[in-house]
C-alpha cells in the first residue's frame, strides 16, 4: 500500500458544497513508524486518521475550516521521531501532534513537543505514567489490561510464568507491571527475558522458556515486526504453553496466520465490537480503502478516535490555540468504534477491555469483558 508522504500538497479540499482555501487549514502532524519495527501496523493508522479527517471535512471542517493531515516517518525510534517532531512541529507549524509510536519515539519526542507548546495525543496502548501538560492519552495502559489476561491465566491452573520482551521502555514497563501483579496474585516468574527492539533471533530465550519450568508465557514486544518473528519461532520450537501477548493487535495477528492461533490478547478494540458506531466505521473503512484496507485494531482506531476528540476539543475552545484547546481536551468526549472516550482521567481514558482469544484465520472471539477500567493514577500532579 502507497502511504501518502504529505496531504499538505493539495491547494484546496474539495466538499460537496464548496471548497476550502489551503492556507487556512488546521494541520495535524502525525509521526509514525512507516519503518522499523512499527511499519506493519503504520498504514492502518495513517489509514485510520485519512478516514477521519475525510468524513469531517465532509461535514464542513472544524469551525468552517478543513483538517489537513501532515504524516512524517519516525523510523519507529529515538532518532527518527527527534527528527520527525522537529520538523512537524518547527517546519511545518503543525497545530496539534496525533499518533501512534513506540515508547522509545514518545520520549525522544515529548520535549520538542514542551519546547513548541503543541498539544499531542498519543493513540498507542503502552506502559502508562508518560505525563507531560502537552500529551493526552487516548488508549489503554497496564492497570487496563494486564489484570484480565493474568486473572483468568490463574483460572485456567497457571502458576508459574515466562516473561520475554522487547528491551525497551514499553516491553520493560509491561512486564515490571506482570511480574509484580503476577506475584500480587500468588504467582511466580521464573524467567524474564528481554531481545534488542530491533532483534529477530529468540533461540536462545525460548531454549530458556522450554528449561523453566513455565506454565504459561506472557510476552510484550514492539508492536508489529518482533511480535511476528517471537511467535513463528515460538511455533517452530514447538512451544505450546498457554501463551498471552500484551502488544500483538488484530491487524498484526492476522498477518501471522495460524500460527497466532490460541495467543490471549487484551485490547480496547476488536473488529467484532456489536454496535452501531463500529458497524459504520467498519462499513466506511471498507468502502474509502477496499482492497487496501488493513485490519482495523487497537493501535489504529483510538487514531481515529483521537482525530474526533481534538475536533471536539478545538469546537469548545472556539479556537485552535494551544492552551485554549489543552484546557478542555480532558472535558470532551467521542463516541466511536469503541464506544465513548474521554480522556478525563489524569490526562488518560476509562476504557471498556475485551479478553480475546485468537483464531486460526488471525481474527478474534471475545472471552469477556469489562466495562469502563480505570487506568489507575497515572499523572495526578497534572
Amino acid at each position: 500500500m502507497k502511504i501518502p508522504s504529505l496531504l499538505a500538497t493539495m491547494t484546496s479540499v474539495m466538499l460537496a458544497g464548496g471548497a476550502f482555501a489551503a492556507d487556512d487549514a488546521i494541520r495535524i502532524g502525525v509521526p509514525v513508524g512507516l519503518s522499523g519495527a512499527n511499519s506493519v501496523v503504520a498504514p492502518s493508522v495513517v489509514q485510520s486518521a485519512e478516514l477521519a479527517v475525510e468524513e469531517i471535512n465532509a461535514a464542513g471542517g472544524v469551525l468552517g475550516r478543513p483538517l489537513e493531515l501532515v504524516i512524517a516517518d519516525d523510523a519507529s525510534g529515538a532518532a527518527g521521531a527527534q527528527k520527525a517532531f522537529d520538523s512537524l512541529v518547527f517546519q511545518k507549524e503543525v497545530d496539534v501532534l496525533i499518533s501512534m509510536e513506540t515508547s522509545a519515539a514518545r520520549n525522544a519526542g515529548l520535549p520538542i513537543v514542551s519546547k513548541g507548546k503543541v498539544p499531542y495525543i498519543y493513540t498507542s496502548f503502552y506502559e502508562g505514567r508518560s505525563c507531560n501538560p502537552y500529551l493526552f492519552v487516548d488508549a489503554w495502559v497496564p492497570e487496563q489490561q494486564v489484570p484480565p489476561i493474568v486473572d483468568y491465566l490463574k483460572a485456567e491452573g497457571a502458576k508459574k510464568y515466562f516473561l520475554i520482551g522487547s528491551d525497551y521502555a514499553f516491553g520493560r514497563g509491561m512486564l515490571e507491571f506482570a511480574r509484580s501483579y503476577v506475584e500480587s496474585t500468588g504467582g511466580e516468574v521464573v524467567g524474564e527475558e528481554y531481545l534488542p527492539m530491533d532483534g529477530t533471533d529468540w533461540t536462545a530465550i525460548i531454549s530458556k522458556l522450554k528449561a523453566s519450568g513455565a506454565e504459561a508465557m506472557i510476552t510484550s514486544t514492539a508492536g508489529g515486526a518482533p511480535n511476528v518473528t517471537l511467535t513463528k519461532q515460538l511455533r517452530g520450537a514447538g512451544v505450546d504453553l498457554p501463551y498471552a501477548n500484551l502488544a500483538v493487535d488484530e491487524g498484526t495477528a492476522k498477518s501471522m496466520g495460524a500460527d497466532a492461533a490460541g495467543i490471549l490478547i487484551s485490547a480496547s478494540y476488536v473488529t467484532g465490537i456489536d454496535s452501531a458506531e463500529n458497524k459504520a466505521f467498519l462499513d466506511a473503512m471498507t468502502a474509502k480503502f477496499g482492497d487496501e484496507l488493513r485490519t482495523p485494531n487497537d493501535l489504529s482506531v483510538p487514531q481515529y478516535e483521537a482525530v474526533y476528540l481534538y475536533k471536539a476539543a478545538v469546537e469548545k475552545a472556539g479556537s485552535t490555540d494551544a492552551k485554549a484547546v489543552l484546557d478542555v481536551l480532558d472535558e470532551v468526549s467521542f463516541t466511536g468504534p469503541r464506544g465513548s472516550i474521554q480522556m478525563s482521567k489524569q490526562h488518560h481514558a476509562p476504557l471498556t477491555m475485551y479478553l480475546g482469544q485468537v483464531q486460526e484465520d488471525g481474527s478474534v472471539v471475545v472471552v469477556e469483558t469489562f466495562k469502563d477500567v480505570d487506568p489507575g493514577e497515572q499523572c495526578p500532579k497534572l
